[in-house]
């Protein structure tokens, strides 16, 4: 929420776009410059406009997945948990393309602010605009475990050994069974929170992204 760039996924997304699929970095004003929400509006802007050039990017606008890492798998989640969500879309967007999503990778990024297996965090509180007592709202907003429905897509986790960065999840996953839509738990072992940029992880995550995406996909 607060620091990164498009760039640090650079690698992950050209082996990706290896195995047959389009990828798209997308940059989104971070906390310093943005407070929670717009950072999700230019997320789903961007889904609009890659959705707006189909033709022209070659891609099919109902076969979309978001993915990310950490923070951004927190927004990957709330992005598509959210689809379709007038709350969650920029009034100011002109544009009739939706910014539906159908399919869901969460690397190792929390589904739930405010949960037992949770921590509250100062970058999280400065994303939302204050910490729990004092945002409410938000952090429970911001959680893609208060919006998991039976319209959420399907959805891959791919999660650390360290239970604080996947806060929520068994919760949202008890949902998504309940409503019978698709989704797998990828944990890789003793890994540290950013093992999707080191190997041996970085194949695994490749690896269970693309094999997840291909199942939904094709």
């Amino acid at each position: 929420w607060r620091s990164g760039n498009k760039n640090q996924m650079q690698v992950l997304a050209r082996e990706i776009a290896l195995k047959g699929y389009s990828c798209f970095g997308i940059e989104y004003r971070l906390s310093l410059e943005a407070k929670y929400p717009e950072g999700i509006y230019d997320v789903k802007n961007a889904i609009k406009f890659i959705k707006d050039n189909a033709k022209k990017f070659n891609v099919d606008p109902d076969k979309i997945a978001v993915l990310g890492c950490s923070s951004g798998g927190q927004m990957a989640a709330l992005i598509g948990t959210t689809n379709e969500n007038p709350a969650f879309e920029d009034a100011h967007n002109t544009s009739k393309s939706s910014s539906k999503v159908n399919a869901i990778i969460d690397i190792d990024g929390v589904l739930a602010f405010k949960h037992p297996e949770s921590s509250e965090g100062e970058m999280a509180a400065f994303w939302l605009g204050g910490k729990s007592d004092e945002k409410p709202e938000n952090w429970k907003n911001a959680s893609a475990l208060s919006h998991t429905d039976k319209n959420t897509p399907p959805t891959l986790y791919i999660c650390s050994s360290i239970d604080r960065f996947h806060a929520g999840r068994d919760d949202m996953i008890a949902i998504l069974n309940k409503n019978k839509i698709y989704n797998e738990v990828k944990t890789i072992k003793d890994s540290p929170h950013s093992f999707w940029f080191f190997e041996p992880w970085f194949s695994e995550t490749l690896g269970y992204s693309t094999q997840f995406l291909d199942k939904i996909f094709k």
